[in-house]
């Protein structure tokens, strides 16, 4: 693989969230991120525009719900938390990523002719 960071692929970074929601609890849209790029070993790396992006989708969705707390540092902050339908989408979504890793990995694997 290249030096350069993943490039994640449509829909992968809201899956993402979706799982760390879900394993996690209510977190705070800084706090997945960060959740997120220590469980990739800092192979996807999330600025606040990106994330903040998959959560108002997420959201508008019905897949996510927000309110409002107070941040570790005392902050005034929107914390999110995974709702039922979100629930499913996560494992619908789950279903086929582990599919089309499962192709991919059969393809890539695939010996050459001679």
């Amino acid at each position: 693989m290249s030096e350069s960071k993943l490039d994640l692929l449509q829909g992968t970074l809201d899956l993402m969230v979706l799982q760390t929601l879900d394993a996690m609890g209510s977190l705070h849209g800084y706090g997945i991120a960060r959740r997120i790029e220590q469980l990739s070993g800092n192979e996807v790396l999330l600025n606040q525009g990106t994330i903040y992006a998959s959560l108002v989708r997420l959201q508008q969705r019905g897949w996510i719900a927000a309110e409002w707390g107070v941040s570790d540092n005392n902050r005034k902050a929107k914390f999110y938390s995974i709702t039922k339908a979100g629930k499913r989408r996560m494992k619908e979504d789950r279903k086929q990523w582990e599919r089309l890793a499962a192709v991919m990995g059969r393809v890539l694997s695939a010996p050459s002719e001679p």
